[in-house]
């Protein structure tokens, strides 16, 4: 007579009933990093189209679902770095700002948890990287440059710790990608010192890092694709390469006047003059009836359009006129507006002849605190060799 034991079945169905329990969980682990990584994309989708709010909630709802990942945090980082760039409202920048410096120190502080428990997590690297940029664009705006150099060190060390854990991770490659390039830019003993102390500059690696980056990266794409319509159109000076990009971008985000800018630049430089002065009038009608997120602000930004069109078109008199008329707004958030406008003047000078009056401008650029990096740059450039036309002065 067999003799009936619980204890049998019970050891029996355990292992079953284990085994689902961990599918189980494994299943509700992988829906909810689905769930954090949706809502991450998602709010980088509603940033790039101007959507601020919306993409605000997004990010928020991330980090209620995951509040010890620090990804979450970065993003809300560069949500408001964006957002403080954009801004034509001092209190907003003010606000903006003190979101920077809060969620900075959220990232720092659960990457550096993150990694006392996983010293390969390439994510707590990625994400503390993403948040030192913020920090370095700080230093750069309040002129630390030992702080900006020491934070930029710390960015190269956490994309160095993130690739190794996670080679196929190719949203690496864009930061990499961009210290690669700018830093073949710097001057001189700059250059030296960036190599010795953070890595070597090397503006075609840089490239191919951005480029591999906008084609397969995953929540930096789109910044990776924007940085490469800008790279192309200005340091490469290859307009017919931005094109792709920027139509790409302007037909994913149409709220992004950014794009619309971009792409009527495009077009000047390819001297397909029709289609930048169309995109132009889209813009003034835009700005003149306040179709959002058009507002009138963004005036002197299409003043100093039609200066550079003009310029393209070697029509020296009507783009002066359209860049002095930018010139004229001296609001904190048409800085950049005025330093290109300078700029353009000076070239317009040198095209003249006018080496004394040229200079003047270029200088002028130079002296405006917190203007544009890049028009600083040419300012520079040309300060030292004249620039030289390579249309018929008209």
């Amino acid at each position: 007579m067999k003799i009936f034991c619980p204890k049998i079945i019970i050891f029996a169905v355990l292992p079953i009933l284990l085994s689902c329990a961990i599918v189980t969980d494994l299943g509700a682990a992988t829906l909810q990093t689905n769930r954090y990584h949706s809502y991450l994309k998602q709010g980088i989708d509603k940033a790039f189209n101007m959507e601020t709010a919306v993409a605000n909630s997004l990010l928020k709802k991330a980090v209620e679902l995951q509040p010890d990942n620090p990804m979450g945090y970065a993003f809300l980082v560069m949500l408001h770095l964006f957002s403080y760039e954009m801004s034509y409202d001092l209190e907003g920048r003010k606000r903006d700002q003190e979101a920077i410096t809060r969620y900075v120190s959220e990232t720092i502080l659960r990457g550096e948890k993150r990694l006392e428990i996983n010293p390969k997590d390439s994510d707590a690297y990625m994400s503390m990287a993403l948040a030192k940029v913020a920090k370095v664009h700080w230093g750069i705006r309040e002129k630390r440059y030992l702080m900006m150099a020491q934070e930029t060190s710390n960015i190269w060390y956490y994309l160095e710790k993130a690739s190794a854990a996670e080679p196929n991770n190719f949203d690496i490659y864009f930061l990499m990608g961009l210290l690669h390039y700018h830093l073949d830019y710097l001057p001189g003993l700059a250059r030296v010192a960036s190599s010795v102390f953070i890595t070597s500059g090397d503006s075609q690696q840089g490239l191919r890092e951005i480029e591999l980056a906008a084609q397969k990266g995953d929540l930096l794409k789109t910044i990776a694709q924007t940085e490469l319509q800008s790279v192309y159109l200005i340091f490469e000076k290859q307009p017919q390469r931005a094109l792709p990009v920027i139509r790409k971008l302007r037909e994913k985000y149409p709220n992004n006047y950014n794009f619309v800018f971009a792409e009527a630049n495009v077009f000047a430089e390819l001297q397909r003059f029709d289609e930048a002065f169309a995109l132009a009038q889209e813009i003034k009608n835009n700005v003149e009836t306040a179709k959002p997120p058009y507002i009138i602000q963004l005036q002197p930004r299409y003043n100093q359009l039609m200066g550079r069109i003009f310029f393209s078109r070697g029509d020296y008199n009507k783009a002066t006129e359209y860049f002095q008329r930018a010139l004229q707004d001296m609001a904190f958030y048409n800085t950049r507006v005025r330093v290109w406008s300078l700029v353009r003047l000076g070239m317009i000078q040198d095209a003249r002849k006018d080496r004394a009056r040229a200079q003047d401008y270029y200088s002028q650029a130079l002296e405006i605190e917190n203007g544009e990096g890049t028009a600083k740059i040419e300012a520079k450039k040309y300060l030292q060799t004249p620039y030289v036309p390579t249309k018929n002065i008209n």
